[in-house]
């Protein structure tokens, strides 16, 4: 229900929408939705973190670096690095932190 309620919000959302599924001690697994062109902006995470597409297409950007991140790619995040993420297309993404 969680990732149907998230596709549901950003049907009519002007910036991407992010939900956990999951929390523990030592961790968290976001869903985090994305329209066509939507940016989730410049941030920094304090906490080892894995990016992983599951549908659609994503460029993951610091400052002197971009990867494309396609269907089923996955990205570790490194700590303490300003990064964002815009979407190339429709897109659902999981992030684990910790």
């Amino acid at each position: 229900m969680i990732i149907k309620e998230l596709l549901t919000q950003l049907e009519t959302s002007d910036k991407p929408i992010a939900k956990s599924i999951r929390k523990g001690e030592s961790f968290n697994l976001i869903s985090i939705g994305f329209k066509k062109d939507m940016i989730l902006k410049e941030h920094l995470t304090t906490i080892p973190s894995k990016l992983i597409v599951v549908k659609g297409c994503v460029v993951y950007k610091e400052i002197d670096f971009s990867s494309t991140l396609h269907e089923y790619d996955t990205y570790d995040i490194p700590v303490n690095i300003k990064h964002s993420v815009e979407a190339l297309e429709d897109s659902l993404c999981f992030l684990i932190k910790g």
